[in-house]
């Protein structure tokens, strides 16, 4: 794994707008815009590396259903911080008929500088984004810089292979793709878009809405979209934490059956994915494994010998790095408000001064590619850059 600067393609900007990026820049706090999409520079993998790191990805996956199994037989949904009978009888029964219920898509974040095992961050399962970029304009990037060079990266081909697989488990009618209005970047409304192309280039038919355009038609008791339709199956870029605890939350779990049910919607990424896509999965995970090479040891109850050595407590259900905190050894462990993972730490490799995370894809259970984010600080958050990566 190496680091190599190059001069970006004459007119990038309007090259990655084309392909579906329609967010190459980011607005700093004074104002300034930066790339979001950075080609002025670029990361280099061997074959043998790429091959050793979706092993790596297929096992920690397979890990990770296997915590989720213990969470639900052990009941240990209040470590989860999951306390609603209902949430937790419709995330339990989302589970036990999961070879029933569409699950597309999730994303590893790494620790990994080539020269030792990579280190597992955490599981973004259930609302995972930098997918567009990932799937599509870094593959025309290294058409045009390195043509005839490889690429991990065959998330496009596997997506629209999974919609087809999983057509005859949607109920009839369109899929639904909902995103929320709320993102003002464009990067979740992008996101959807694109899942939607592939669904379409699967065979399936579907229908754009908003999240806050969803209506609820009292006399049926059934979900509609704007057209008044039942909204049958739905793709959703929204947190499941969210669609269950917000205004028509009740609707949600009265309605659910991800097997497609009469009267009922098809929510897309299933319930289950609550079990994954929160961090106390990382303590499961070191209980059920400890000393494996790629996890780090993580608690829920306090960083206990991590105090010696440093570590990180981060929310439960942080995203983009929001409320994380590092600590240094022998820092005193802070007092928060909400449910923590307490996790060794891994220091993000620095390249050029660049702090470097590997962002590995699982499409349904095989790893399916990679993107790669950097940023000038310990934590990776929503000022992050993208750089595009070749396997030479």
């Amino acid at each position: 794994m190496e680091r190599h600067t190059i001069t970006p393609r004459p007119d990038w900007q309007r090259t990655v707008e084309d392909q579906g990026l329609v967010y190459p820049l980011t607005r700093y706090p004074d104002g300034s815009l930066r790339p979001y999409w950075d080609e002025s520079a670029y990361y280099s993998f061997t074959l043998p590396e790429v091959e050793a790191l979706e092993e790596v990805v297929e096992e920690l996956h397979a890990m990770c259903l296997a915590a989720a199994a213990h969470i639900v037989e052990r009941n240990r949904f209040p470590d989860l911080g999951i306390t609603d009978a209902r949430v937790v009888e419709r995330v339990t029964e989302s589970w036990r008929r999961r070879a029933e219920q569409p699950s597309l898509y999730a994303r590893f974040d790494l620790v990994y500088d080539g020269t030792g095992p990579a280190k597992m961050l955490e599981y973004n399962a259930d609302t995972p984004t930098s997918l567009v970029e990932a799937a599509s304009p870094q593959w025309f990037w290294m058409e045009d810089r390195f043509p005839g060079a490889d690429q991990w990266n065959s998330l496009h081909e596997r997506l629209v292979d999974a919609w087809r697989r999983q057509a005859p488990l949607l109920p009839p009618g369109p899929v639904h793709f909902a995103h929320s209005e709320t993102d003002e970047l464009g990067e979740d409304l992008m996101t959807v878009a694109y899942l939607r192309e592939t669904a379409e280039q699967a065979g399936l038919v579907t229908e754009a809405l908003s999240v806050e355009r969803i209506g609820w038609d009292r006399l049926s008791r059934r979900f509609v979209d704007e057209k008044l339709r039942f909204i049958r199956s739905c793709f959703k870029l929204y947190p499941w934490e969210w669609l269950v605890t917000d205004r028509f939350g009740k609707h949600v779990l009265s309605t659910m059956d991800n097997g497609g049910g009469s009267g009922t919607t098809c929510w897309i990424e299933p319930a289950w994915k609550m079990l994954l896509s929160n961090k106390a999965l990382l303590a499961v995970l070191w209980e059920l494994y400890p000393d494996h090479p790629n996890l780090l040891p993580a608690y829920l109850d306090g960083p206990r010998e991590l105090a010696a050595t440093g570590w990180a407590s981060k929310p439960l259900l942080g995203r983009e790095g929001a409320g994380v905190v590092l600590h240094a050894p022998g820092d005193a462990p802070e007092v928060r408000d909400e449910p923590c993972c307490y996790q060794g730490l891994a220091p993000l490799p620095d390249f050029d001064g660049n702090r470097t995370l590997l962002g590995a894809w699982v499409v349904e259970d095989e790893a399916a590619g990679l993107g790669i984010r950097e940023s000038a600080g310990p934590v990776t958050d929503e000022y992050a850059r993208f750089l595009p990566h070749v396997i030479l």
